[in-house]
């Protein structure tokens, strides 16, 4: 399958190129920076900006679906993700295309009462609340951008672990769901499953381990 990843250079980004490498997809990837490096003759490197619509375009063309893990390290007002996801929303539009999967995080929206009180009270309002706030839009963006196969994955806190094939799902209103961290290999990994799978097809889903 010809998959463009969009915030390859993440953690999540990174274990995606590296897993769907491996399972034989054709990975094209969009970077602003010289981040990720041409190691396999499967990955495709675009030099771009996610902000820029042509950019996004032409990484776009020719794909069958598209995975984003956008991600900032900007505690300051943002709008990158929610724009970012515009552009992205636009051209599989202008291509035809309806598979998207996405990961944001959990505590954005209805999810935040799934957190703890630490990070409720004290890491979210102090630290992330910009980020989040981005997050919300980020989704919304995609929820009304008239895709028909878009899953929104939302994981606990991440980790560097090694991948385990062990998480569990839950939706906003599962008061047990339990937001246990998670190896960002298993999110990775999940986040690929959607790719041929329509269980969760227009769903906003919790992940953890």
């Amino acid at each position: 399958m010809n998959i463009v990843i969009f915030g390859a250079s993440g953690g999540t980004g990174r274990c995606l190129v590296a897993q769907a490498v491996t399972a034989g997809h054709h990975v094209t990837v969009l970077q602003h920076h010289a981040k990720i490096h041409k190691s396999n003759s499967n990955i495709r490197i675009l030099e771009g900006d996610v902000l820029n619509y042509f950019d996004v375009e032409n990484a776009v063309r020719g794909q069958d679906a598209v995975l984003c893990t956008l991600g900032t390290k900007n505690i300051k007002g943002t709008s990158v993700l929610s724009r970012g996801t515009h552009n992205i929303c636009a051209a599989m539009k202008r291509f035809a295309l309806s598979r998207l999967i996405c990961e944001s995080s959990l505590g954005v929206g209805d999810s935040l009462p799934q957190t703890g009180f630490f990070f409720r009270n004290l890491i979210l309002p102090l630290f992330i609340r910009h980020a989040y706030a981005d997050k919300v839009l980020q989704e919304q963006e995609i929820k009304d951008s008239g895709l028909k196969k878009w899953v929104i994955i939302r994981p606990a806190r991440l980790t560097n672990g090694k991948q385990t094939g062990q998480y569990h799902i839950g939706f906003s209103e599962d008061k047990n769901f339990s937001g246990k961290a998670i190896a960002r290999a298993d999110v990775a990994a999940f986040m690929l499953q959607q790719l041929k799978e329509d269980t969760y097809i227009q769903k906003v889903i919790g992940l953890s381990a």
